[in-house]
């Protein structure tokens, strides 16, 4: 493994246990608060984090693209909400695990917005990971998970998020999307907070700055694995949060998942490995 690959694994990895730990904040946080108030304050934190970098460099933050990053933030903190949300209903890691499906709907995305061809190789990871979705949805139980249904317009909609990105990164640095995500994610999420406001208790407030700061680097991280090497390599490295996160579901709230589920989420991350690691050329082809 060459140096700039070790340290933007290593970057994935960091960046996906910041995740998990996000996630355990908000198991902690929802018995108190409403997800419309974690997303609120997570924004929030996470722009009061973000201020002295913003005042050492406040010429950086200029930029020709607001709309995108208005269009960014509003399907991100739609995204946000509803995979906040999961990770407050649903086992960690199998949160964990539905999110990582938004690699899923990236190439359909992408090849309705921006014209972007779908390799054969992609058409079948894009068929082996929805057939791990649908033994995770399990509908033979009867009733459909409604937790489960939930995740994965999250993780539609952080896919359509990663496209506009991707429309974005020509022009922006990764400090500038991640600033502009906070401060529009607060404008836009407090309305919904204020309709569903409780004070937060101190304890909840420290969890709360936790959150903000492990969010934000998780962002920083990612933004920086990928202008190390090209997203194709690192495909396999960003499914650590779902291990992970079951360890820690396991460890603090004696969560096990089902054995159809387990095959369910070997066929995902299978789906997404073909997804993700794809040839070079249609990686940067991609980019």
């Amino acid at each position: 493994m060459n140096p700039s690959l070790l340290k933007a694994a290593a970057l994935i990895v960091l960046s996906e246990s910041m995740l998990v730990g996000a996630g355990v904040i908000i198991r902690v946080v929802s018995d108190e608060l409403s997800t419309p108030m974690i997303v609120f304050m997570r924004n929030l934190m996470g722009l009061i984090l973000m201020l002295p970098f913003l005042l050492r460099a406040s010429r950086a933050m200029a930029t020709k693209n607001i709309h995108l990053h208005l269009m960014r933030a509003v399907v991100g903190i739609s995204a946000m909400s509803c995979l906040y949300y999961s990770w407050s209903v649903l086992p960690l890691g199998q949160a964990a695990l539905l999110k990582q499906t938004a690699p899923f709907f990236v190439p359909v995305i992408a090849f309705w917005w921006l014209g972007e061809h779908v390799p054969a190789r992609v058409k079948l990871a894009l068929l082996v990971g929805f057939a791990g979705v649908a033994l995770i949805l399990n509908p033979q139980q009867g009733a459909i998970n409604m937790g489960i249904i939930v995740a994965l317009l999250g993780a539609s909609l952080s896919a359509l998020a990663k496209v506009t990105v991707r429309r974005m990164h020509l022009t922006e640095p990764p400090q500038r999307i991640v600033f502009y995500f906070a401060l529009f994610g607060s404008l836009f999420s407090v309305v919904p907070a204020a309709l569903h406001w409780v004070t937060p208790s101190p304890e909840a407030l420290l969890w709360l700055l936790g959150l903000g700061a492990a969010s934000t680097l998780a962002q920083l991280s990612l933004s920086r694995a990928y202008t190390l090497v090209p997203a194709a390599q690192l495909g396999p490295f960003t499914y650590s949060s779902v291990v992970l996160a079951a360890a820690v579901g396991w460890l603090l709230w004696d969560e096990s998942i089902a054995l159809l589920t387990i095959f369910g989420m070997l066929l995902v991350f299978a789906g997404g490995v073909l997804t993700l690691n794809r040839p070079a050329k249609t990686a940067a082809g991609a980019k």
